[in-house]
C-alpha cells in the first residue's frame, strides 16, 4: 500500500534502533495464536521490543500471566465480566486495566505506542484498525477482516494520516517482501498460494460428512479454530484475496490463487517482463510476525532454515472451485464491492460457528454465505455506520436461515 510520505515512517524505526530504544508494541489479541507467537518473538528479542498494551477477549488467566511477565502500561479484557477479576489480580502492579469493546477500540490511541499488532479474530478487529490508522499508528495487521469489511475507509484514512500497514499473514508478507524496490507500474499480478487444507481432493459428497475435529487438523499450520476452518473451506484464501486488493491496490483480475500443498512458497509476484519473484521459508508464523514487528529492518534469528537437499518437490494445482465454493464467493463479493465483502464476512463468521457447534454440515458454510450475498441489501457506497449495521443484519439473517433451512439434506 502506498503511503503519503515514503521514508518518514521508516525513519522513526531507524532512529529507535540507532539509539538502542525499544519499539513499544500494542498486541491486540494476545491470548490467540498470533498474539502468543508475537510474545515469543518479544521474548527472543528483549532488547528490541517492549509491550505497552495487551488485550484478550475472555482468557483472564493468560492475560494476567502475560501482564505480570511483560509489564505493559495497560491491558484490556474484552469481556466486561472479567474486569473485576483482572483488576484485582493486577492490584499492586503498575498496569491500567480496562474492559469492553469500546476500550478495545480506543486503546490503540494511547500515547507511547510505536506499533499496533492487530491479531484479533473476525469483525471485532475492524474498529481498532480504523482508529489506529486515523491516529497515524503503524499497524502490523493479522486481522484480515479489517480490510475485507472496510478496506476503502481504512486505506483512505491511512493515506491521510501517513499510517503504514505491514501485513502479518504469511502470504501478504511474502508479496510485501517481493514488491520491495520494484516499480509498481510493472506489477502484472499477485499469486497467492494456498495449502489446500485437510480436505484437498475430496468431493462435495464426502465433505457432507466431515466433522469439526477433522476440519481442525490442518496439514501444515497451527492456528485458531476460526481461521483453521476458513482454511479448510478456502474462505481464508478468499478473504486474503480481498485483503490483497486493498493492501497492494490491485484489480480483481490481478490476483490469482494456486494450491501449493507444501506451504514453502508463501506467495509470488509476476511482473510485466514475465519475471516471477517468490518468497520461501519454513511454515512458521513467527517469521512474518518478526518481519512485521521489526520492519524496515531484518533481524537475525535462530529459526529453522530451508534445506533444499531435503525439500519435497514443489507442486501446484488449480483450486477446485466447484467443490470449495467459498473462494468464488469471495471473488464475487470483491468484484461487487460496496458492502458485499462485509456481508460475506459476517455470513461466514456465523456459518463457521454453526459448523463448529454441529448445527450445519461443512458444505453448509458456503451455502449460508451465498444465500446472504443474494438476500442481504446491497449498498454501493457504505459508511462506517452502514458497515456496522450490515454486519448485525447479516448475522441475524444468517442465523435465521440456518435455523429454518434443511442444510443437512442438501
Amino acid at each position: 500500500m502506498e503511503r503519503r510520505n515514503p521514508g518518514e515512517s521508516d525513519r522513526l524505526y531507524l532512529i529507535l534502533a540507532f539509539f538502542g530504544l525499544k519499539k513499544q508494541l500494542a498486541i491486540l489479541g494476545s491470548s490467540g495464536s498470533i498474539g502468543r507467537q508475537a510474545l515469543e518473538v518479544v521474548r527472543l528479542h528483549p532488547g528490541r521490543f517492549a509491550v505497552e498494551v495487551l488485550t484478550a477477549h475472555k482468557n483472564r488467566d493468560l492475560l494476567v500471566g502475560q501482564a505480570l511477565e511483560f509489564k505493559p502500561n495497560a491491558v484490556v479484557i474484552g469481556d466486561p465480566q472479567g474486569y473485576g477479576e483482572v483488576k484485582e489480580r493486577l492490584a499492586g502492579h503498575p498496569v491500567k486495566v480496562f474492559a469492553g469493546p469500546d476500550a478495545l477500540a480506543q486503546i490503540v490511541e494511547m500515547d507511547g505506542i510505536d506499533l499496533v499488532l492487530n491479531s484479533l479474530v473476525g469483525f471485532a478487529g475492524m474498529e481498532p484498525t480504523l482508529n489506529a490508522v486515523k491516529r497515524g499508528r503503524h499497524i502490523a495487521l493479522a486481522n484480515k477482516e479489517s480490510l475485507v469489511v472496510a478496506g476503502d475507509l481504512i486505506v483512505a484514512e491511512a493515506r491521510q494520516s501517513g499510517s503504514v500497514i505491514i501485513p502479518v499473514d504469511s502470504e501478504h508478507s511474502a508479496v510485501f517482501q517481493c514488491l520491495a524496490g520494484e516499480p509498481r507500474d510493472l506489477l502484472e499480478k499477485v499469486i497467492l498460494t494456498a495449502s489446500g487444507g485437510p480436505f484437498r481432493g475430496m468431493t462435495t459428497e464426502k465433505l457432507q460428512h466431515v466433522t469439526p475435529s477433522e476440519a481442525l487438523r490442518h496439514p501444515n499450520w497451527t492456528m485458531g479454530h476460526k481461521i483453521t476452518i476458513d482454511s479448510a473451506t478456502l474462505m481464508n484464501k478468499g478473504l486474503e484475496v480481498i485483503e490483497a486488493r486493498w493492501l497492494f491496490d490491485l484489480r480483481p483480475n490481478q490476483i490469482e490463487v494456486v494450491v501449493h500443498p507444501q506451504s514453502v512458497i508463501h506467495s509470488m509476484v509476476q511482473f510485466a517482463d514475465g519475471s516471477v519473484k517468490a518468497q520461501l521459508s519454513p511454515p512458521d508464523m513467527k517469521l512474518p510476525i518478526l518481519f512485521a514487528l521489526a520492519f524496515p529492518q531484518r533481524v537475525e534469528t535462530g529459526f529453522a532454515r530451508l534445506d533444499f537437499s531435503r525439500c519435497p518437490a514443489f507442486t501446484f494445482e488449480t483450486p477446485d472451485t466447484d467443490v470449495f465454493r467459498s473462494l468464488p464467493l469471495a471473488y464475487r463479493a470483491m468484484e461487487q464491492g460496496g458492502n458485499a465483502p462485509c456481508i460475506l464476512n459476517a455470513a461466514n463468521e456465523t456459518a463457521v460457528e454453526a459448523f463448529l457447534q454441529g448445527r450445519i454440515p461443512f458444505p453448509g458454510i458456503p451455502q449460508v454465505v451465498g444465500e446472504c450475498l443474494s438476500a442481504v441489501p446491497f449498498l454501493e457506497k457504505p459508511t462506517l455506520t452502514d458497515y456496522l449495521e450490515t454486519h448485525k443484519y447479516t448475522i441475524r439473517y444468517a442465523t435465521e436461515f440456518i435455523s429454518t433451512s434443511s442444510l443437512w439434506k442438501s
